[in-house]
């Protein structure tokens, strides 16, 4: 077999959750709304035109002032807080023990617009390989001082030529070399998303003979935004965010890593 190696890229908020991570704790700790704390975040990047995500970063760390003491350690203690779908929990070890009985390694990895210290704090963080979201850096007492990583959109995409090129590390510009074979090729990729945010990133593994997938909620049964990404052929399929063993999610996620696996014998 050519290439052993299967990379599968998931978004987090709304894809591996069902609600904004920031939403589930955080924002309630220091006195927000949680559509008031988004609306506030979305009016000051709109005025200093910036990052949406630098403002929702700085957000946080202005309105914790006075209210909560915002250290790495407690962003992690937020994150045990995080509610995932169902099936989540057991969804790793069950796809990389598939893959094994093919001959195949799965890894997992995270690309996120969140962030990156309360997706550590998740019980799923030992299962990625590596996980790409937004970040602080912090002082020696651990506060936030400055901004380390802001993931969006469009510069989403970075990681996936990371991803394939093995170059893992965020400081590491060595992902801009030419490279004559990749660690993991695209028709090996797989990334899973749940909207519009997600597209470059779908658009890109499409392009490159990869699998993209989009998700919805299954207790909100709205498919608005990815019957739009199928029909606009960022997707290959879409299925309810349910990570059961027999899902549809499941069951398509398997066909694609048995069709990697005959493909590449």
């Amino acid at each position: 077999m050519k290439n052993k190696t299967i990379a599968i890229c998931y978004d987090f908020d709304k894809t591996l959750s069902p609600n904004d991570m920031q939403a589930q704790g955080f924002i309630q700790s220091i006195g927000y709304d949680v559509q008031e704390f988004w609306m506030e975040s979305y009016n000051i990047a709109k005025l200093n035109d910036m990052d949406s995500n630098l403002a929702y970063m700085y957000m946080m760390v202005n309105k914790a002032k006075g209210k909560i003491n915002l250290t790495k350690n407690l962003l992690k203690e937020f994150g045990k807080k995080i509610e995932l779908y169902e099936g989540v929990q057991n969804w790793f070890d069950r796809i990389n023990n598939f893959g094994k009985n093919l001959g195949l390694v799965i890894n997992h990895y995270v690309i996120s617009s969140g962030l990156k210290e309360m997706i550590e704090g998740t019980s799923i963080a030992n299962k990625f390989t590596e996980i790409y979201a937004s970040s602080f850096l912090y002082d020696e007492k651990g506060f936030p001082v400055w901004p380390a990583m802001s993931i969006n959109y469009t510069n989403k995409t970075q990681f996936l030529f990371r991803i394939s090129k093995g170059i893992n590390k965020v400081y590491d510009d060595r992902v801009n070399d030419c490279f004559q074979s990749y660690k993991i090729p695209f028709n090996n990729i797989i990334y899973i998303g749940d909207s519009a945010t997600d597209v470059p990133c779908m658009k890109l593994t499409l392009k490159y003979s990869g699998k993209a997938i989009g998700v919805y909620n299954p207790a909100l049964n709205d498919k608005m935004k990815v019957e739009k990404l199928l029909k606009e052929k960022r997707i290959d399929f879409y299925a309810p965010a349910n990570y059961l063993e027999n899902s549809l999610l499941d069951i398509k996620v398997k066909n694609i890593i048995e069709d990697i696996a005959s493909n590449n014998r």
